[in-house]
């Protein structure tokens, strides 16, 4: 099966991103370029931080900094 791709711009153009990635361009960028090795961070920790995430979200939405659609979207993505 082929990876499908999706073209992502920031200031220093556009790239390609994995059509399934959560990241854009400049996270694209880092990948590319900075082969650093294969180091993750602790799954409890990637759960805390998306908690955290989906928290920020939800009380941003309920003082009007971001529409109730974003905060949909970052609520999906956190769960």
């Amino acid at each position: 099966m082929t990876q499908q791709f999706r073209t992502e711009k920031d200031t220093m153009g556009n790239v390609e991103v994995p059509a399934d990635a959560y990241w854009g361009a400049q996270t694209q960028r880092s990948r590319d370029n900075f082969k650093i090795g294969g180091e993750t961070l602790p799954r409890p920790m990637i759960e805390a931080m998306a908690l955290v995430k989906k928290a920020a979200a939800i009380t941003n939405a309920s003082l009007g900094r971001i529409e109730e659609s974003q905060r949909d979207l970052i609520v999906q993505a956190a769960d």
